[in-house]
């Protein structure tokens, strides 16, 4: 009955169903659907941002680092919206809702996108004359493309926190088997995402660099609308979570904040109150301690409606426990934004040649990265995880923090090695003469770039697959989407701190005339000197890691 609608509530996991209200539906097979969804909508996602360095900087006219501030910018929006797609899902409308409304948003602006590129626009030189220079009207293309390009951060900030912990519902988080398939679900949700983009990504470089920019933002227009069309065709077999009959989870853990707040002066010598149904565990109630103080209880306070269970707390808590793992974790999102921005620089000025009449275009090396990663999921999923699930015991082989901690190293390994690629690039141009010729291709073959791009990738196995498992696995069960915007707010506060670390150096190194770091002339930079800098940000980052990991508690499925 394709009128009916799926029950579709805010979210717990206590049980779920499929549109009719039956308890059969889910599974692998709804998973596969779901994750060809991403495939569609990864692709039109990378088909636009991959690229856009070259469009920003070709027929936008903007410098180098200009476009690198606009591109980190809009980077971050997309990154963070998902908070606010996520809230509204968990809140309101429910996931299933939300998918839609995002695709429709996502389609509109990607329809706009395509459009700004193929309207006349207006250059500086259009209001020029031979003695004066005119005032102009702001460029309406250009006011489009800026609009269109952040409705579709806005329809992928509904849509992505959203589709991946649609996905993993369709599995039994209690149920040890399905737990099982749940954490093989995000490495193949991975794997297909990087697979779809290997496809596509080549194709709309070539048609953006050597045909046409409206064609190439058209088609991605095209792939995100057939998503839509693929993901509801599963209605019928989705399980759909239903929510609790009790408090929205946004409240009860404000309420267990204000309770300690407001006992903070009580003296500790106050008993507790015990839940029978529910008794917190030495080691979780000596951690942030101060939170306890919700669950006093002050004789004759008329605040009987702020009472708090030991439930409660640890609710509290759990949420806490994420934000120094949420922050150590901001460098490698710092890290990963380079590949977009000056990785596709560099290689611009290189030897691309694959043959005496073809090259591959220099958004193509981001390539290396999905290419590592489709490579090595399989290995990890169908090798390394029941090898090493027999010696440790843990159903995902190594635990949530151990496999972040491993990527987290490999993205130190990776600015390193390119920080000695840069050095050796300048160390050509110079050598060759060509530092102030930057338009002449430097005799220096472009995979020079591919290892660490391949280290970074080896890095998104471990790092970023780790934490869509984890924050999605370690919130309480209502907050799922959240969990997942958590960790999609990683990389947008990552590309937000890497627009501020470039303005900064810029204006710094740029001053009195000199060249700066990220001059538009790539020979007269010193990336190299960035990308140290990063690296030594990454051993930081990688030691505070290890530190707030050793004392992490897990979240108790009994409890949350």
């Amino acid at each position: 009955m394709a009128t009916e609608t799926p029950p579709l509530l805010p979210y717990a996991v206590d049980r779920s169903v499929d549109y009719k209200g039956f308890s059969s539906s889910g599974g692998w097979k709804c998973a596969f659907l779901i994750i060809g969804v991403e495939i569609a909508e990864r692709s039109a996602y990378y088909g636009i941002s991959g690229n856009l360095i070259t469009y920003l900087t070709g027929p936008l006219g903007q410098s180098t680092v200009t476009a690198a501030e606009n591109l980190n910018l809009w980077s971050g929006t997309a990154w963070l919206l998902p908070l606010l797609g996520a809230f509204v899902a968990d809140s309101f409308l429910g996931r299933y809702r939300t998918i839609i409304v995002a695709a429709f948003i996502y389609i509109l602006g990607l329809g706009l996108l395509t459009l700004s590129a193929v309207l006349p626009s207006v250059r500086a030189y259009d209001c020029q004359s031979a003695d004066t220079i005119q005032l102009c009207s702001p460029d309406p293309s250009l006011i489009l493309f800026f609009v269109a390009l952040y409705l579709v951060a806005f329809g992928q900030g509904g849509f992505r926190p959203c589709v991946q912990a649609f996905g993993a519902d369709q599995f039994d988080g209690q149920d040890p088997e399905e737990r099982k398939s749940r954490s093989s679900f995000f490495n193949w949700w991975n794997f297909g995402m990087s697979a779809g983009v290997i496809v596509i990504l080549p194709f709309l470089n070539y048609i953006q660099d050597n045909l046409n920019w409206g064609f190439g933002f058209g088609i991605p227009c095209v792939v995100m609308a057939v998503s839509l069309v693929i993901f509801l065709l599963g209605t019928k077999m989705y399980r759909y979570s239903i929510r609790r009959e009790e408090e929205h989870p946004f409240l009860r853990i404000g309420r267990v904040l204000v309770k300690a707040i407001r006992n903070w002066r009580i003296s500790p010598a106050v008993s507790f109150k015990e839940d029978a149904s529910c008794i917190v565990s030495r080691q979780n109630s000596e951690q942030f301690e101060f939170l306890n103080k919700a669950l006093l209880e002050i004789s004759g306070s008329e605040d009987s409606w702020m009472a708090c269970t030991p439930r409660e707390v640890e609710e509290a808590k759990a949420v806490l426990r994420l934000v120094p793992i949420w922050t150590s974790c901001l460098i490698f999102a710092t890290v990963g934004s380079q590949v977009g921005t000056f990785f596709t620089k560099q290689a611009r000025t290189m030897n691309r040649s694959i043959s005496e009449r073809l090259e591959f275009p220099a958004a193509s090396i981001q390539l290396s990265i999905p290419l590592a990663i489709v490579v090595l999921v399989p290995i990890y999923d169908r090798v390394f995880v029941p090898v090493a699930r027999r010696l440790t015991g843990e159903h995902s082989g190594i635990t949530m923090l151990q496999r972040i901690g491993t990527g987290l190293f490999s993205s130190v390994l990776a600015m390193a090695v390119a920080a000695l690629v840069e050095m050796k690039r300048l160390k050509t141009a110079e050598e060759h003469g060509l530092v102030d010729m930057p338009n002449v291709t430097i005799p220096m073959s472009g995979w020079w770039l591919i290892p660490q791009l391949v280290l970074l990738g080896a890095a998104d196995v471990f790092t970023i697959i780790g934490l869509q498992e984890f924050f999605y696995d370690q919130v309480p069960s209502e907050l799922k989407s959240v969990g997942l915007a958590l960790f999609l707010s990683v990389l947008g506060v990552g590309n937000f701190l890497s627009g501020f670390l470039i303005s900064i150096i810029d204006k710094t190194t740029g001053k009195d005339g000199d060249d700066s770091w990220f001059a538009n002339n790539l020979n007269r930079a010193h990336l190299d000197y960035f990308y140290w800098i990063l690296a030594v940000l990454s051993v930081v980052q990688l030691v505070a890691f290890l530190y707030f990991s050793k004392s992490y508690i897990y979240k108790r499925a009994s409890i949350l």
